[in-house]
């Protein structure tokens, strides 16, 4: 089944602290060799790539975010779309209308139990709306590629377990999400204040 990160599309917070220059696609920033790690991660870009290059630097940044969140091995296939796309699929799987940020599909065979499993197998595609990304991106006043390493962030939390059905849960997530990215030097974008004065906080997330 699908989850989306915020099918209601309620603006991303916060500021990244992203380099214009993208990491290298075979050095991991904990030290090790990303071609030689057990976490995989494919991106399949079917829209322009926008002027911060994402190929070569959301792979690296999201196996450094699987490894410090415990991920022992698996595959995260990526799919960039726009919002034409993403609309047809939101309403296909999730039967609503309009575009989303992400949709996470998990593939894991049965998928992963409820609860965060620290040594955790996953196998997931993952879904998101670049156009989205730069809408949210915009208002909030950080990189594109930054509020895309968030859609996938939060997919990847969702097969470890975590949920955000309720607003004790979407806290605890969230404030995860915002720990792996300022661990690997994104900055938290979700709990952080907007740029914007008149612009108030998401809402909470909710998912299928």
């Amino acid at each position: 089944m699908p989850v989306s990160a915020h099918p209601e599309t309620e603006p991303a917070a916060g500021g990244a602290n992203d380099s214009d220059e993208p990491a290298s696609s075979n050095f991991a920033p904990w030290g090790g060799d990303v071609a030689n790690t057990s976490v995989q991660v494919d991106v399949d870009l079917r829209v322009t790539e926008p002027s911060t290059a994402i190929h070569g630097w959301l792979e690296p940044k999201l196996i450094e975010v699987a490894h410090l969140a415990g991920v022992g091995s698996g595959t995260i296939n990526i799919t960039i779309v726009d919002d034409e796309e993403m609309t047809r699929l939101h309403r296909l799987y999730r039967g609503e209308p309009g575009t989303t940020d992400v949709l996470t599909f998990d593939l894991s065979t049965p998928p992963n139990p409820t609860g965060p499993d620290p040594a955790a197998h996953i196998e997931t595609d993952l879904v998101m709306c670049l156009d989205e990304a730069a809408r949210q991106a915009k208002r909030r006043g950080h990189d594109t590629r930054a509020e895309v390493l968030l859609y996938a962030v939060h997919g990847m939390l969702h097969l470890l377990g975590y949920d955000d059905h309720n607003p004790p849960d979407a806290r605890a997530m969230h404030l995860r999400e915002d720990e792996l990215l300022s661990a690997v030097g994104v900055g938290p974008l979700y709990q952080a204040k907007p740029r914007a004065a008149d612009e108030g906080p998401r809402r909470t997330r909710q998912s299928s």
